[in-house]
């Protein structure tokens, strides 16, 4: 192949006066999207990209049928896909594939629509569980059928199984999504009625179960100390340290991006995809919070993720990583999970008399008013800056040989 032209530079004019070559050659446009000019005077766009650390390509068209613009267009399409965790080909492999073709009705061809519509507004979190738990759960299934030939009875049954696999929550919550498609389908004249209507009661409730804490000083200080011998990684040594100073989902700890750290204004501010309620978040950082990141910064700091994988620096840590390394340390699901940080900060903050909702804004739990939740980011902000703070020097009160205060000063 012969590769001309860099990143965007590629125009109109330089498509129509390219000339065939005697080996095949591309014109690069960027975000991975080229033009393919054949031998033969040919020319399809194409699109690369990777994927679960594998590179794939698609096609895009053939020029000038599609033209720049277009592309382009396909082009950020498919990226929103991958954003969101879904691989392009394997979606238009969906709805082109002959099953899936009558009426373009199909259950699996009417979530992947529902789902490219909405998820750009959800968290990416969010929406990659809940298209996994689609593909993994229904569409095997259920996803060639018409969605309007699918009864509560034919739904319950899928629905069982995965009841029989012991995950009972992961089964009220996809039939929570696939009521979200029948709503879809029926607003947009794909079927009648929503069959998840007469499912209610046919599955046993979902037993509440809360996330591991720890709130006795004594073993936090324990805890703590395991954390700073912790022999592993340094990147997960150091997310394990970050954790329980910052109590952000685990989630939006691994995503961490250096863009959103500024350590002069010892602020991380999480943007709004990646969060849970879809608002920007402020984490005011302690001393010890940025001393963390300025240790990590040496071995990361070239790239994009604070914490990446051990397999790729493209990719955030694996959403285990946290929690197989408390393991590691002795701690068992019962006694502590990443999660339990935030239920721990939660518990102490509330108890040593801190203004109850400048806690909850530090927590970014929901607001009731969308509208009043996605302006008052930094709602409270000194206050919570004083609050982030005496935190990290509470938690450092426990680690050290010393006594504890058992209030922090404020």
């Amino acid at each position: 192949f012969l590769k001309v032209h860099g990143p965007m530079s590629l125009k109109v004019a330089t498509i129509q006066n390219s000339k065939q070559e005697a080996k095949s050659k591309r014109l690069f446009v960027g975000r991975g999207l080229y033009l393919e000019i054949a031998p033969s005077g040919g020319k399809w766009w194409r699109l690369k990209y990777r994927i679960d650390g594998k590179e794939k390509r698609i096609s895009l068209g053939v020029y000038p049928d599609v033209g720049l613009k277009e592309a382009r267009a396909k082009c950020n399409e498919a990226r929103q896909l991958l954003a969101n965790g879904v691989d392009p080909s394997a979606h238009r492999q969906a709805l082109k594939s002959a099953k899936f073709e009558k009426n373009g009705n199909s259950f699996e061809v009417v979530a992947r629509e529902w789902f490219v519509k909405f998820s750009p507004q959800w968290a990416t979190s969010h929406s990659s569980k809940l298209i996994r738990r689609l593909e993994q759960n229904i569409f095997p299934y259920v996803g060639s059928l018409p969605i309007g030939e699918i009864t509560a009875s034919i739904l319950l049954d899928v629905l069982r199984r995965i009841e029989d696999r012991g995950h009972l929550e992961t089964a009220h919550r996809t039939k929570q999504n696939c009521g979200q498609v029948f709503r879809y389908a029926i607003a947009t004249g794909r079927t009648e009625r929503d069959p998840t209507a007469d499912l209610k009661g046919a599955l046993p409730p979902a037993i509440n179960t809360h996330y591991a804490r720890m709130t006795d000083t004594k073993n936090i200080g324990h805890l703590l100390r395991a954390i700073n011998d912790y022999h592993g990684s340094v990147v997960t040594r150091c997310a394990l340290r970050l954790a329980p100073l910052v109590f952000v989902r685990p989630g939006e700890l691994r995503g961490a991006e250096w863009v959103e750290i500024d350590l002069e204004k010892a602020e991380w501010r999480i943007p709004a995809q990646r969060m849970k309620m879809n608002a920007l978040h402020i984490v005011p950082l302690s001393t010890q919070a940025q001393a963390v990141l300025k240790e990590i910064h040496p071995v990361t700091g070239h790239g994009k993720y604070v914490f990446p994988g051990v397999r790729s620096n493209g990719r955030p840590m694996s959403e285990n990583t946290i929690n197989a390394a408390l393991r590691y340390l002795g701690y068992s699901k019962e006694q502590m999970t990443g999660h339990g940080f935030r239920s721990m900060a939660s518990t102490l903050l509330n108890e040593q008399g801190w203004n109850r909702d400048a806690i909850e804004r530090q927590l970014a739990h929901a607001e009731r008013d969308s509208v009043r939740n996605a302006y008052n980011y930094a709602e409270y902000l000194p206050e919570r800056k004083k609050m982030m703070q005496a935190w990290a020097d509470y938690l450092n009160g426990l680690t050290p040989h010393s006594k504890p205060d058992s209030t922090i000063n404020m």
